[in-house]
């Protein structure tokens, strides 16, 4: 093991002509296999500084399962994956007509808190199982970064149900929020949809600070307010509960002072984890990621002027990928020889065949 995280074991053989990805998280897996025609084996896994290209594309649809993976005494539960993983990887090598992968990157959701057992368990697994001597293991949000940004210095918002900015200068990774619903994730759908129904308890109760068009849609979605604890508070599925009342805040946007106040601040909560994380020299990227931006002008709107104002240098940019594609991007240029993401023993897990002496090229100037 090496300080960076990239892991050295035994040399194989020529490297196949595809790769595999897998995105991991609150709704269930989604794995995907790309062309990926590389010469030889003699290059190393990761090459500081290597020029971007472009996502590699999916051979055919990815495959898909419904159910999260599990998560045990420590932390998520590699067995559970594997149960998933091995027999969808199978099906897609068997339709693409390969028998071997030059590479795999898995991102997870909670990688860097509760990955410990599959840092232990998946390298080996995955290498005795399909033969697989190339492993990325990455935080969910680092495969976000990368399908919207590639391998450029900057920062990413990762805005769905939760909420977590995470920012490189390409030789370190920096993160800010994603600490889970209960205890931050601010500015995201569940932060957004739980701010507009303590507004609407507020309403109902006769408090300061409520609003009665957000009780209306409160009591439309839940049905009578004294009964919302007793439907929340018992499921596993808090989060997406709560941020399914988010759009309802977005669409009042116009006509509440109440809502609109909601998402400047969840705008603000955003821009203030970008800031945190981005690179503060040179003209870093900025990227916008997750289902929060399908509202539209309602959090684009105040998020825009919140990021003119925290981030002026940075250079906004449309994402040119979702998580997914990030994986695939990492799984290819981890088989290529091209990794110039860094690795982090909890970020960006990386484990090959050569020693570490062989895998760094030159660190950029």
């Amino acid at each position: 093991m090496t300080p960076d995280g990239v892991h050295g074991g035994r040399r194989g053989g020529p490297s196949p002509a595809v790769v595999l990805a897998v995105d991991s998280g609150g709704s269930g897996l989604r794995v995907a296999l790309a062309a990926h025609a590389v010469p030889g084996d003699d290059r190393s896994p990761v090459r500081r500084g290597a020029p971007a290209h472009p996502h590699p594309a999916p051979l055919g649809a990815p495959l898909t399962s419904r159910e999260p993976v599990r998560t045990g005494p420590r932390g998520i539960s590699a067995g559970h994956l594997l149960d998933q993983l091995l027999p969808m990887t199978r099906r897609l090598m068997a339709d693409a007509g390969a028998d071997r992968l030059g590479a795999v990157a898995v991102g997870a959701a909670g990688l860097a808190t509760l990955g410990d057992e599959l840092r232990d368990e998946l390298p080996a697994a995955l290498e005795r199982e399909l033969g697989v001597r190339r492993l990325a293991l990455a935080a969910d949000a680092v495969t976000a970064y990368t399908g919207a940004l590639g391998a450029r210095a900057g920062a990413v918002i990762a805005a769905g149900t939760g909420m977590i900015a995470v920012g490189t200068d390409l030789t370190s990774w920096r993160r800010a929020d994603g600490w889970g619903h209960l205890l931050g994730d601010c500015g995201g759908g569940a932060w957004i949809g739980r701010a507009g129904l303590e507004a609407a308890l507020r309403a109902f109760d006769g408090r300061p600070g409520g609003s009665a068009a957000l009780l209306a849609r409160a009591e439309e979605m839940f049905g009578p307010m004294p009964g919302l604890p007793g439907l929340l508070y018992p499921r596993t599925d808090r989060a997406a509960v709560l941020a399914s009342f988010a759009p309802e805040v977005a669409g009042l946007r116009g006509s509440d002072p109440v809502s609109s106040g909601i998402l400047r601040t969840a705008a603000r909560h955003m821009a203030e984890s970008a800031a945190a994380v981005c690179p503060a020299d040179g003209e870093p990227h900025l990227a916008l990621t997750g289902g929060v931006f399908n509202m539209g002008a309602a959090i684009l709107g105040p998020l825009t002027e919140a990021l003119g104002e925290r981030l002026p240098h940075a250079c906004r940019v449309p994402a040119a990928g979702d998580p997914l594609d990030g994986a695939l991007r990492i799984a290819a240029d981890l088989a290529d020889g091209r990794l110039a993401l860094p690795p982090d023993e909890r970020m960006l897990y990386v484990v090959a065949e050569k020693p570490h002496g062989e895998i760094y090229g030159p660190k950029p100037s």
